[in-house]
């Protein structure tokens, strides 16, 4: 059944009282900002972002060579981005997921799902071998269905896994009960081995230490407000000081880039999030989950959801907003009408948690791109590189993302250089207004897609057609 809009004021009463910020973040564990930069310095490699990818880099590079003098700069601090404000999916799929890497690289598919895995793999690896505390679990991602429509796309996926030899497993409405207890999902397809549950800013935390721990030099609350190539250099300017780089690693995703042009290839689209206060004994007997499993829904608009150690349910995702013109700040971070709708939708999967309260509600923006997966290019003569438009699955891939950044800073030549996939770049999103109207238009028909099973219109059908389109 399709989710229906109506907020009740019950609804309203469970989030009256929610802490507007992440629910990740909210925690004795938060490190102490390291200070900013308010000096001229010099480096062999300078990493601009300290989330996943600006981490991973960083980590990578010295795993490597521990010789090589490595800056980190933030803006804000470490996990305050979007590394601290998704859900804690971390999925093997570099390609935001299988069938969009089917209909745009299908030659190279297996080679990019095997990739895949062995970066899940290798971090899963990283966790362990560091003793990083992120309640990292390999439980699996289940799409779940609503409406018998869904049911039948869940069907086909199935058997284009099967040909790829992935691991799926198909749930009937009972054997899904038997997972998850909800009146409103009715079938689901489970990667067992594809996807793991994490908290993302203990991730991030942990990965900060471990760079410190290797003599990577992080300044946080230092922002760059501009780049300029110099010779055999790249100068990044901070308020207070500015860094001489032989090389840089350009790892800001969703913020307004530094680089020019790049701004036609990605936008900023905010998604929000709600946590439940901890589940009672007689509540979690109700819905059952012990598993863990992370959930997500085969709409068009489609929400995801999980559990937290601590007994929360997390449940985000619906509504992915864009603002006139990349609106970026956080002063969108904030949004009653989504926070509504999103508890509303919840109370509609699980009815007998009538009561529950919310104490934390956030948002926070995804770097989208038309092709709804990262790409990557060089700038200032090869001496800066850039990885964006995760589209929402950057917390594994971006692990990969960092991987490719350095085989371009380093000039190797590798699998990963070669793939199609990492050598083209997306189609750019048009100028305004005919970027928000095409985004409009695009938000307005995968809504009517849901009410109407499935079945995309005129403007859906083109955006497959041309490869460029908008995804939540």
């Amino acid at each position: 059944m399709p989710y229906s809009n109506a907020v009740r004021k019950e609804t309203l009463e469970s989030i009256a009282d929610a802490r507007h910020m992440p629910f990740w973040l909210d925690a004795e564990s938060r490190p102490t900002p390291a200070p900013n930069l308010t000096r001229d310095i010099s480096t062999d490699l300078l990493v601009i972002g300290a989330g996943f990818t600006g981490l991973w880099t960083a980590f990578l590079a010295k795993e490597e060579n521990p010789g090589r003098e490595i800056v980190m700069l933030e803006a804000g601090e470490v996990a305050t981005g979007a590394s601290g404000r998704n859900g804690g999916f971390m999925d093997a799929s570099l390609t935001h997921g299988l069938q969009n890497g089917l209909a745009r690289w299908p030659q190279e598919l297996p080679a990019l799902l095997a990739l895949g895995m062995a970066n899940l793999d290798e971090i899963e690896m990283t966790i362990r071998r560091l003793g990083i505390e992120c309640d990292y679990l390999r439980t699996g991602d289940i799409g779940v269905a609503s409406e018998p429509h869904q049911v039948e796309d869940l069907k086909a996926e199935m058997e284009i896994s099967a040909r790829y030899n992935l691991r799926a497993e198909f749930y009937d409405r009972e054997r899904l009960q038997e997972v998850v207890k909800s009146p409103f999902l009715i079938a689901g397809l489970n990667y067992p081995d594809h996807a793991a549950l994490v908290n993302p800013a203990q991730l991030a935390w942990g990965l900060r230490r471990a760079c410190l721990e290797r003599g990577v030099h992080l300044y946080e609350h230092s922002a760059v407000t501009r780049l300029e190539e110099e010779s055999n250099h790249v100068i990044a300017y901070t308020k207070y000081g500015h860094v001489r780089a032989r090389r840089v690693a350009l790892a800001t995703n969703a913020f307004p880039p530094l680089l020019k042009g790049l701004s036609y290839y990605v936008v900023p689209v905010y998604d929000y999030v709600l946590v439940t206060e901890p589940l009672t004994p007689a509540q979690r007997e109700s819905i059952g989950w012990y598993g863990r499993e992370g959930l997500s829904d085969a709409s068009w608009q489609f929400h995801y959801t999980r559990t937290t150690v601590d007994g929360r349910i997390l449940w985000g995702g619906y509504d992915a907003i864009y603002y006139w013109n990349n609106g970026f700040g956080s002063h969108l971070e904030n949004d009653p009408a989504s926070f509504a709708r999103l508890a509303e939708h919840f109370f509609q999967v699980f009815p007998q948690l009538e009561g529950i309260h919310f104490t934390h509600a956030w948002g926070g923006a995804i770097d989208t791109c038309s092709r709804f997966s990262p790409f990557w290019g060089t700038a200032h003569h090869g001496k800066t590189a850039y990885v964006m438009g995760y589209t929402g699955l950057g917390v594994g891939a971006s692990r990969f993302g960092a991987r490719v950044i350095l085989d371009f800073l380093d000039g190797c030549q590798t699998e990963r250089t070669a793939l199609e996939m990492v050598r083209t770049k997306p189609l750019p999103f048009p100028p305004e207004p005919l970027r928000s109207l095409g985004i409009w238009l695009s938000r307005w028909s995968m809504a009517q897609a849901d009410r109407n099973q499935g079945r995309e219109n005129l403007w859906l059908r083109a955006m497959n057609w041309l490869g460029l389109g908008f995804d939540s």
